[in-house]
């Protein structure tokens, strides 16, 4: 039995979820391979949800290939249907490390700028603020305020 267990709720809305996707492992004609089984599992945690395509005839064979990745890779098995496998498995939370000293990175910014004149159409611009700059109200963009640390020299004068 694979390790995670699912309703038919759950497993009714990852088919619909799949129903759209394209085959990311292919398993040719040597079978179920420890790379196959590598790259599955590399696709599971890339993803969470891939479809599995069989290059084989016998369907008994395909649905103990379900099964095997299944428990291999503690995925739940959604659906067999044709040569093509679903497999489901939580993409696992990624670990991030805070960094204090980072600042925001680039983003795009739209700018409308309304005409003094009622019936004129308002200037659509699209710029791009970097993490060391601001957008003022105005619409320009200024470098960000940042605090300086001081010297050596001021430290030890305040203390």
């Amino acid at each position: 039995m694979p390790a995670i267990q699912l309703t038919p709720a759950q497993r009714k809305a990852h088919r619909a979820d799949a129903h759209h996707l394209d085959p990311i492992v292919m398993i040719g004609g040597d079978g179920l391979t420890p790379a196959v089984t590598k790259e599955a599992d590399a696709a599971l945690k890339a993803h969470g949800l891939i479809k599995i395509r069989v290059f084989s005839d016998d369907r008994a064979m395909r649905e103990t290939m379900l099964n095997t990745l299944a428990d291999a890779l503690d995925a739940a098995p959604i659906q067999h249907i044709g040569k093509l496998l679903v497999l489901w498995r939580p993409i696992p939370e990624k670990e991030r490390a805070v960094d204090e000293d980072r600042l925001p990175g680039p983003r795009d910014v739209k700018v409308i700028k309304y005409s003094k004149r009622g019936g004129q159409r308002p200037e659509i611009k699209t710029l791009r603020v970097l993490g060391n700059q601001r957008l003022t109200p105005g619409g320009n963009i200024k470098r960000a305020k940042v605090k300086k640390p001081l010297s050596v020299k001021k430290r030890h004068q305040a203390d």
